[in-house]
């Protein structure tokens, strides 16, 4: 009983913030400044207002490009390498600790600190306002998470399937590829569905290092602010038409986070 009341209020608590923002995108700016908690004057004016002033079909194709390409690439390296720490035997068992310890400490790093010198690599290297510019932080950023659910879900796994499989003539690659990657389709569904939502939602890289045709859906909700004025209504509408797509992700998907978060992190 005592556990039923605080899961709903735990669940009240997350879902406010977004019932909040829904109705205030209904409200115009004058209105929420005065009585923010007001049902007069509801309209759509601040979601066609947004339509129409926001190029969101190419917001959504850039973001969709950068997340696509950064989650496959990001994914695919922390899978081998996972693999390679949990399953292949170094000379010195030192040198494997520190290697993954090294990847986890990612974890541990805020984003914040990373502009400026990532800002300074992309322009170094000739990559600024690119969708590389983009793409490669995040899939650096994505590795630390990502191997954390894979080697701690690989760790659990079963060596006598291994096992078996190495003694029906499977090679390394095969191994690999056809018995362990399709047992771990849980974790992987829910590092994918992390990672692209983050793409999504992040916003410091996005906002420092895209060009001015790479306008991202987590931009979108600054476009309405001035150097001198905030439209509100418009901010709210643009946050809601970004919250919807990923609420809409995560009511479909959430079986498979559940199983990979409880699959992949039983160890650390």
């Amino acid at each position: 009983m005592i556990a039923g009341i605080g899961a709903y209020l735990v669940t009240f608590l997350i879902a406010l913030p977004i019932l909040w923002i829904v109705l205030l995108s209904f409200q115009p700016s004058s209105e929420i400044l005065r009585n923010p908690f007001s049902f007069d004057n509801l309209s759509l004016d601040n979601y066609a207002k947004t339509f129409r002033s926001l190029p969101l079909v190419q917001m959504y194709a850039n973001t969709l490009v950068l997340a696509l390409t950064s989650v496959v690439i990001g994914t695919a390296i922390s899978l081998m390498s996972s693999f390679a720490l949990t399953r292949m035997m170094f000379r010195r068992r030192r040198v494997q600790s520190s290697l993954r310890y090294y990847l986890l400490a990612g974890l541990a790093i805020p984003v914040y600190i990373l502009l400026f010198p990532i800002y300074r690599l992309d322009i170094l290297f000739g990559v600024y306002g690119t969708f590389a510019a983009l793409i490669i932080p995040y899939v650096a950023v994505s590795i630390p998470f990502n191997t954390l659910l894979f080697t701690g879900f690989l760790r659990d796994f079963p060596s006598e399937i291994e096992e078996a499989a190495i003694i029906d003539g499977a090679g390394l690659f095969r191994l690999f590829t056809q018995i362990v990657v399709p047992m771990m389709r849980p974790v992987i569904a829910t590092v994918l569905i992390f990672n692209v939502i983050y793409v999504f939602n992040e916003f410091p890289f996005a906002s420092i290092l895209a060009g001015p045709r790479m306008t991202t859906v987590s931009l979108a909700v600054s476009q309405f602010q001035g150097q001198y004025n905030v439209d509100y209504g418009g901010m709210m509408a643009a946050a809601t038409i970004i919250l919807i797509p990923q609420l809409i992700i995560y009511a479909v998907f959430q079986k498979q986070v559940i199983a990979g978060m409880s699959a992949g992190a039983v160890k650390g």
